[in-house]
């Protein structure tokens, strides 16, 4: 049975609708292109604008407070909760906005391993908004279609502007989760990662509360041997870069599940990566999968179509889009077994952390709990430079459950498996310089391949981590020891415990719920 090329929309209250259901990519690179809406870069891909809003806006976020999320959310400053009639209201004005309109459906779904497959229809204003879709969740076999029955709609109107007096929104964008409809509600904002970004906070919320995963703000890979390595960051630490690796087998780069099965699996079917700097030398998976069927955002190109990288004019975050089939090294059905390591990456702002560290279960916990690293300039409205910060579960802007229950579910995965934690710091040193890439990827590979198990190792006097004193191919040695970065080691303590003060007071909201164990892994914020 051939795919249709329309299906009714009707029962979503969307009237009149002239709909393009599952137009492939390049139908939806030459949509885009005939309405003027992006152009061609010199490598093939689609380069776009995704005009006023080019990052997430964390504060327009929000999630329906009903019975099914009202005492099982961590509401606050980043779960913020919304009125159901509101939703409903406003929901009823974004379908009245496409209707009559020329809109796109996909259907699609996450989550690579069959048992937790969750079936997503996206529909679209923009044709580029589904070429993202097609690129970043699972694709259905053709044969599939005709039965489709979606678990999550997803329904982004980037040109819909809400009236905040009336709707209930903080200003005219919003990113809604609704639990019990599983809607996710996308107005106001043609930037794409809301889309993705919508789904996997959904899948933070079922995955733990229904089916005993632990879902994960991470990048995943394999080695030859069958070991699965997992790298923990927020946008900017280098998440996408470090686990797109020629030696290993790409799993994802951003958002997986660990089952009870020890397996980790992707929830996604593409990569959205950070461009900003890209070079074929610097990281060439990444460069080498911007081609036709990619989508370029936000950057600046010459009037041949060659990209300035380098170019910061719209923003810092610029971004490019991609299935994973365009990375040549990945993971057959996107599933690891075995976890042998896993990575904290972090941006350290103040220049204090090694380069890269070893962690005992209970300092993992507690890194994990906090979160710490800094927000990297444009992944966010409004951020500039790198800005410390303490996000839980280095994605706290995704979880919907209060951090501990994630923790909680890590720290019993280490035990029963006794995986490597480490901390891998990709930010400053003492004298504000960043670690290079190089030195973080030699970094990785060798304790990845075990060459740091038996080299000697000095205890952080403030963090109480292990610091490796030697590194095989490493070309500066002295990296490894963060001390030796400063001018004045008077200087570099007072910067160690002004960090962890910092951590002893994001962490206060989150004592009631740790035990002493968790707590012993806190620095000290004394000598």
């Amino acid at each position: 049975m051939s795919k249709p090329k329309t299906i009714s929309v009707e029962n979503y209250g969307i009237k009149g609708a002239d709909v393009r259901y599952q137009l492939t990519p390049d139908e939806l690179y030459k949509e885009t292109l005939d309405k003027k809406l992006g152009v061609v870069a010199s490598s093939g891909a689609l380069a776009i604008n995704t005009g006023e809003f080019t990052g997430r806006s964390p504060q327009d976020r929000f999630i329906v407070e009903d019975d099914v999320t009202k005492n099982r959310v961590w509401w606050g400053k980043i779960n913020i909760p919304f009125d159901p009639a509101k939703f409903d209201k406003l929901y009823d004005k974004v379908v009245a906005y496409l209707s009559n309109k020329e809109i796109y459906v996909r259907d699609g779904y996450v989550c690579a391993d069959p048992k937790y497959r969750t079936n997503v229809r996206t529909i679209t204003e923009l044709p580029w908004s589904n070429l993202f879709a097609f690129n970043m969740f699972l694709r259905p076999e053709e044969s599939e279609l005709a039965s489709f029955k979606e678990d999550w709609l997803v329904v982004n109107a980037p040109g819909f502007h809400a009236d905040p007096a009336v709707d209930g929104t903080r200003q005219h964008n919003f990113a809604i989760l609704n639990f019990t409809k599983k809607i996710a509600l996308i107005g106001g904002t043609g930037y794409t990662g809301e889309i993705k970004k919508g789904i996997f906070s959904a899948m933070n919320f079922e995955m733990p509360v229904f089916r005993n995963t632990l879902p994960m703000h991470c990048s995943a890979n394999v080695g030859k041997a069958g070991d699965t390595a997992i790298f923990f960051g927020l946008s900017g630490t280098g998440k996408t870069t470090l686990s797109a690796d020629k030696n290993r087998k790409l799993i994802g780069d951003d958002e997986h599940g660990w089952t009870s099965e020890n397996t980790v699996f992707n929830f996604e079917g593409g990569c959205y990566a950070k461009v900003i700097d890209l070079s074929a030398e610097k990281e060439p998976e990444i460069f080498g999968a911007i081609k036709k069927g990619a989508i370029l955002e936000n950057v600046i190109m010459d009037s041949k179509g060659v990209v300035d990288f380098a170019d910061t004019t719209i923003t810092q975050n610029t971004r490019v889009s991609y299935p994973i089939y365009h990375i040549k090294n990945i993971q057959p059905g996107s599933i690891g077994h075995n976890p042998k390591n896993i990575f904290f990456l972090t941006f350290d702002a103040y220049g204090v952390l090694p380069a890269i560290s070893k962690l005992n279960p209970n300092q993992a916990a507690y890194h994990f709990i906090s979160g710490y690293t800094s927000k990297v300039a444009g992944t966010e409205v409004g951020i500039t430079e790198p800005q410390k910060t303490f996000s839980a579960c280095f994605g706290a802007a995704f979880m919907p459950l209060h951090p501990a229950e994630y923790a909680k579910m890590l720290s019993q995965k280490i035990k029963d498996t006794g995986v490597n934690v480490w901390l891998v710091n990709t930010g400053f040193n003492g004298q504000k310089k960043r670690v290079s890439l190089k030195d973080t990827r030699t970094l990785i590979t060798a304790a990845m391949e075990g060459k740091l198990d038996n080299v000697p190792y000095e205890t952080s006097e403030v963090f109480g981590v292990q610091i490796p004193t030697q590194c095989e191919g490493l070309s500066n040695q002295d990296i490894l020891s963060p001390s030796k970065s400063w001018d004045s080691q008077e200087e570099f303590k007072k910067n160690s415990l002004a960090l962890a003060q910092a951590f002893a007071e994001n962490f206060k909201k989150f004592e009631a719920g740790a035990d002493a164990a968790v707590k012993s892994g806190a620095p000290k914020t004394s000598l």
